[in-house]
């Protein structure tokens, strides 16, 4: 059984642009005295071809973690586009808010985000080399992807057999498409759809 549950994330600023932080507001509860702090990270999938270029924004330790409902704000820099393919600067992508205690991780939430030209004229007719000081993006935050790992939060390094996958149902002001999976599945937009992997991205229609 899990001691932390996820209860909501905020994104505070959803439309910005590209080069403005990340910022949320991350509210969870606890309900079993921790040992150690819970370590909070913000992931930018820079392509879906491969992880390694894949950055982390930032990260944070957040404790002592006191039973009941805890709430903080996590800024996170925006990614350097100089590690990012030029052919993936604008367009759908992930970004990944993960949370591990003792270094094992316990839950992962994904959104998708696009990054596109603030002007029509401009989407409709894009610059050869990207204008990134003209590009806005959009976090997704009502469609997060969740995905919970059976940790023993006594021994958190020791892997636990996962409990059949299963999808929660989605409901208004909840954290919505729950799947129990083992620790460390590869998480990339949609490569592993057809592996049938509990943390794959399906590809998005943006419209």
């Amino acid at each position: 059984m899990s001691i932390v549950h996820l209860q909501n994330v905020e994104i505070i600023n959803s439309q910005a642009r590209f080069s403005d932080p990340y910022i949320f507001k991350v509210t969870f509860e606890c309900i079993s005295p921790l040992e150690d702090d819970i370590e909070w990270k913000l992931i930018y999938v820079g392509s879906a071809e491969s992880e390694e270029y894949d950055q982390e924004l930032d990260s944070c330790m957040v404790g002592p973690v006191p039973v009941g409902i805890n709430s903080f704000e996590f800024e996170a820099e925006a990614p350097s586009p100089e590690k990012i393919p030029a052919s993936d600067l604008l367009g759908v992508t992930v970004i990944l808010l993960t949370a591990s205690y003792k270094d094992a991780e316990f839950i992962r939430v994904g959104y998708y985000v696009n990054n596109a030209y603030e002007s029509e004229e401009m989407r409709e007719n894009p610059p050869e080399e990207v204008q990134l000081d003209k590009v806005c993006r959009e976090v997704l935050a009502s469609k997060p992807r969740v995905t919970r790992f059976n940790i023993n939060w006594d021994n958190p390094g020791e892997m636990i057999k996962p409990p059949v996958e299963q999808q929660a149902a989605t409901h208004e002001g909840a954290i919505a498409d729950e799947t129990h999976t083992e620790p460390n599945p590869q998480f990339r937009p949609a490569a592993q759809e057809q592996a049938g992997s509990a943390s794959a991205f399906t590809p998005l229609e943006m419209p």
